[in-house]
């Protein structure tokens, strides 16, 4: 029997300690049926990029898809790792994956949006507000986010930057979108769209979401637009009136590109338990900046040698959200099980730009 023939059966895939247990149809990957189950394995590009998705493969064979090394290395590979994002059952499989719960698997939908508002929140970010259908109640967890279908079905994923109770009053999402110079999608957002244009989204996608079953400090850690979901954590712990102790980190290269710095700044005056620390890497003197600098994973290491006790929140650029899970968990005794993350991966990311 080839290969070919051998992954386009019908295999289950078991995923301990949960028990949770699946089968794949055909050709799809491990994550996308996983998903169709409506069980939620972590994730995050889909493209075998960030390696969000990795986990332990304690029995079974697969065979892996195109991927980047930096997300599974072959060393991994060996090791008995695997990418569910891009790796296909030849088998039945057996995983070990310690984010599977019942409570993040909202269903999938395709959705016709519509562009209620366009407005600058810096020189290269825009604030793109969706009108949803209001017939279609849109379920997600804050933090997750969804992916705009291009005509040639193409996709571009961008996170919910505000938190779902919004959805009871205005059936509708915020998205924070950074201007890449070329990039397709981004071209449009800051040229052509205009309001009231139709556009079609799916989600909600990513396993990025508060884990409230948890009475830990939390260490919320931002870079650029991966504030976006960040927004929307800060958002669900207001409006639940969690009381544990939040400390945000958002970096950027200019105090510009902390593009809501005073939004930031109003919650602390009714999160008496939030904490800000921004962070800027990059300034110049005519910035006048005086707040803390360099590398943002960083700053959170000396406020906090000592993360045993914490959860961390990551969001941004892959090499902060990167560093960050491998410095915390050497240096700062972080439990690898409490780092939860979405690294924002562009389209250049996913080629290996």
């Amino acid at each position: 029997m080839t290969t070919e023939q051998t992954s386009a059966q019908a295999h289950n895939i078991s995923v301990l300690p949960s028990g949770r247990a699946f089968s794949s149809q055909g050709e799809e990957t491990i994550l996308a049926a996983a998903i169709r189950s409506g069980v939620g394995l972590p994730y995050g590009c889909k493209d075998g990029a960030c390696g969000s998705c990795k986990c332990k493969k304690l029995s079974g064979s697969v065979t892996h898809g195109e991927h980047q090394a930096k997300a599974l290395s072959a060393e991994e590979e060996a090791a008995g790792f695997v990418l569910t994002c891009c790796a296909k059952p030849l088998t039945d499989v057996v995983l070990e994956s310690r984010q599977v719960t019942d409570e993040s698997s909202f269903p999938i939908k395709k959705l016709p949006v519509r562009v209620s508002s366009l407005t600058r929140l810096s020189h290269d970010v825009m604030l793109v507000k969706l009108q949803l259908p209001a017939a279609d109640h849109f379920k997600y967890h804050a933090g997750q986010y969804v992916e705009f279908i291009l005509r040639d079905g193409a996709r571009r994923a961008y996170s919910m930057a505000t938190a779902p109770h919004q959805q009871e009053t205005a059936p509708g999402v915020d998205l924070h979108i950074r201007h890449m110079a070329g990039g397709r999608f981004t071209d449009h957002v800051f040229g052509a769209m205009k309001e009231r244009e139709i556009l079609r989204v799916e989600g909600p996608f990513g396993s990025f979401f508060l884990r409230e079953d948890s009475d830990k400090p939390i260490v919320l850690l931002a870079s650029g637009t991966g504030f976006a979901p960040i927004k929307a954590l800060i958002e669900q712990l207001q409006h639940k009136d969690i009381k544990r102790p939040v400390t945000l980190y958002w970096g950027g290269r200019r105090p510009e590109d902390l593009y809501m710095n005073a939004w930031v700044q109003e919650q602390q005056a009714v999160m008496p338990q939030l904490h800000y620390v921004p962070v800027v890497s990059n300034a110049l003197p005519e910035d006048q900046w005086t707040g803390r600098t360099g590398f943002v994973h960083r700053a959170v290491m000396e406020d906090f040698p000592d993360l045993s006790a914490h959860q961390v929140y990551a969001c941004g650029a892959p090499i902060v959200v990167d560093s960050a899970r491998a410095e915390f968990t050497a240096q700062c005794a972080l439990p690898s099980d409490e780092f939860y993350a979405d690294a924002f991966t562009t389209e250049a990311d996913k080629h290996g730009a």
